[in-house]
């Protein structure tokens, strides 16, 4: 039994930025860590990862700044920049099968931001390169990007995963299902559209006031040039009423795109909790510990578990804003936020 886990680092939808993440450790594997650190749903220790702990975990190393999905190559002349994550996938996947993942019993994919975003584009895939027989199942964690629109009104996130998809050569590797059905076949790379065409079971974990949804495809500095959201993004009790109004609206939004997903399946888990924090898995306080965020008094851990080895039908929604009083509300600076997307790939 294998788990895999991929660190992330965000999508790069422009040759000046993705030129300047070619310098970062989320451009290249020569700036990276050599160590990667291993918790939550990665720990090896029992008290502390009931469900997981002696599964193989795999980490994959994240660089291509497209959720391992492009493939395209920028020449100029002057300046070179190959887009390689769907190849990249493909190889590391290729190279892992005769060491064990050929033989694997039961698989769990898994990924943190990107990374959660990953395993919407590769989930089915990864089950189709598996024994036949074999329990596969995959998790987004934080990687339900909405198509939604900013405080002004602009689709900029839908702007930027356009740029995106065009630069990187990623439409070619979207679900070809999806592609068909949309009028705009570029917005599959969007959970909310692919969704609807994977048939692996599936688990989502989110929150419903994603810190990187909030500060970023909610209120993107673009359309708050005055910063009067500042305050309200380093603190939610600082919020407004307004403001407050606003992200309900962010997690109304949340649950209309997902209806379908927690209504029609009985395959499928999610956990949709009420904190301002991005990425929860793999942070062994959230994942599960003696105060560890709770949805009808369950952790995130139990939860997956328990959907997993269909122990029980789990799908956990739970109440707005600011009724959780377990919450690990974290916020970091704006900065802070753009460095830590992480992505796991679980396996076992």
């Amino acid at each position: 039994m294998t788990t895999w886990s991929v660190p992330g680092g965000g999508w790069c939808n422009d040759i000046s930025s993705c030129l300047e993440r070619a310098k970062t450790r989320r451009g290249s594997t020569r700036y990276m860590s050599k160590l990667e650190v291993f918790s939550g749903i990665l720990s090896s220790n029992a008290s502390l990862n009931p469900d997981f702990y002696n599964w193989n975990r795999v980490k994959l190393r994240y660089c291509d700044g497209a959720s391992f999905s492009g493939d395209s190559k920028f020449d100029n002349g002057t300046s070179l920049l190959y887009f390689r994550g769907q190849r990249i996938w493909e190889a590391i996947i290729h190279d892992l099968l005769p060491k064990g993942l050929s033989r694997a019993r039961k698989a769990l994919l898994s990924g943190c931001s990107a990374g959660g975003l990953a395993t919407f584009l590769h989930c089915d895939n990864f089950t189709k390169m598996l024994p036949s027989n074999a329990s596969v199942k995959c998790l987004s964690d934080a990687g339900f990007f909405l198509d939604e629109r900013d405080i002004s009104l602009n689709y900029s996130m839908r702007s930027f995963y356009h740029d995106l998809v065009a630069l990187q050569g990623i439409e070619q590797n979207l679900n070809p299902n999806c592609t068909r059905s949309i009028s705009n076949p570029k917005l599959c790379f969007f959970p909310q559209y692919a969704l609807n065409y994977i048939s692996t079971p599936y688990f989502i974990l989110n929150s419903a006031y994603d810190v990187f949804q909030f500060h970023h495809s909610l209120v993107p500095p673009s359309a708050d040039l005055h910063g009067h959201w500042n305050r309200c993004k380093l603190d939610p009790a600082a919020c407004s009423a307004y403001q407050i109004s606003v992200l309900q609206g962010l997690r109304r939004d949340m649950l209309v795109a997902l209806y379908p997903f927690y209504k029609n399946s009985r395959r499928d888990g999610m956990f949709l909790n009420s904190c301002f924090a991005h990425c929860q898995s793999e942070s062994q306080d959230t994942w599960f510990a003696v105060d560890s965020p709770r949805i009808h008094n369950k952790t995130i851990a139990e939860a997956v578990g328990d959907w997993y080895f269909s122990r029980k039908i789990t799908k956990e929604i739970d109440c707005p804003y600011p009724c959780d009083k377990t919450c690990h509300n974290l916020i970091p600076s704006p900065q802070g936020l753009n460095a830590t997307f992480t992505y796991n790939l679980q396996s076992s």
